[in-house]
C-alpha cells in the first residue's frame, strides 16, 4: 500500500494505492464528475485508490484535477519503479455508445503524452479542458508514455469516460506479472 499527501496553499491531497487490488475506491474530491471518473479508472484498473481532496473549488476545479493527478501518478510510479517482471506494454479500446477511445502506454520510466481528444465545453459544471490536464499531470508524474486517441465520439460524458476506462484496462494490462519478463528492456534498466 501506498500512502503519499501533498499540501498546498490550493489543495491538501491524501492518496492510498494499492496496485494489485480489486478495483475498491473511496473518492472525494469535491468535484463529482471527477469522482466519478477516479471511481471507473480504480474499477476497470483493478486498483485499490482511497483519494481525499480539500482544494480551492470556489475558484474553479482546475488545482483540484491537476494535484490529485500529480499524487496519483507520484503513487503509481512509487509503486511500479524500479520495474521488474512485467508486461511493460499495455493498449485497449473502450467503447460506449458512439464514443471509442483507444489507448497505448508504456511503463517506461520516460514520460510523454500524445493526447488527441477534440473537447471544449463543459460536462455539467466540469470544464472538459481539465481531462488533458489529468492525464499530463498524471502521466508526467508516473513516468509513463501515453497515447490517448479519440477514434469517434459526440458525446462528451462518454469520450471523457472512455478515456479514463481505457487508460485503466491499458495500465491493468501492462502491469501484468510475467516472471519471464526480467526487466522488460534490452537496455537493462527502466
Amino acid at each position: 500500500m501506498i500512502e503519499l499527501s501533498r499540501e498546498t496553499k490550493e489543495t491538501q491531497i491524501s492518496v492510498k494505492l494499492e496496485l494489485y487490488g480489486e478495483g475498491k475506491s473511496t473518492i472525494n474530491t469535491g468535484v463529482g464528475f471527477f469522482d466519478h471518473m477516479l471511481e471507473a479508472f480504480a474499477k476497470h484498473s483493478h486498483i485499490n485508490l482511497e483519494v481525499s481532496c480539500k482544494g480551492d473549488t470556489h475558484i474553479d476545479d482546475h488545482h483540484t484535477v491537476e494535484d490529485v493527478a500529480i499524487v496519483i501518478g507520484k503513487a503509481v510510479n512509487k509503486a511500479l519503479y524500479p520495474i521488474k517482471s512485467i508486461e511493460r506494454y499495455g493498449n485497449a479500446v473502450v467503447v460506449m455508445d458512439e464514443a471509442s477511445v483507444s489507448c497505448d502506454l508504456d511503463i517506461s520510466n520516460r514520460p510523454f503524452l500524445v493526447f488527441e481528444m477534440p473537447m471544449e465545453g463543459k460536462i455539467g459544471a466540469f470544464d472538459v479542458e481539465l481531462v488533458e490536464e489529468f492525464f499530463r499531470a498524471f502521466t508526467f508524474n508516473a513516468s509513463l508514455t501515453l497515447h490517448l486517441i479519440c477514434n469517434r465520439g459526440r458525446n462528451k460524458h462518454h469520450m471523457t469516460e472512455a478515456s479514463f476506462k481505457a487508460l485503466a484496462v491499458a495500465l491493468r494490462r501492462a502491469m501484468i506479472i510475467n516472471e519471464n519478463a526480467g526487466i522488460p528492456s534490452t537496455k537493462g534498466v527502466l
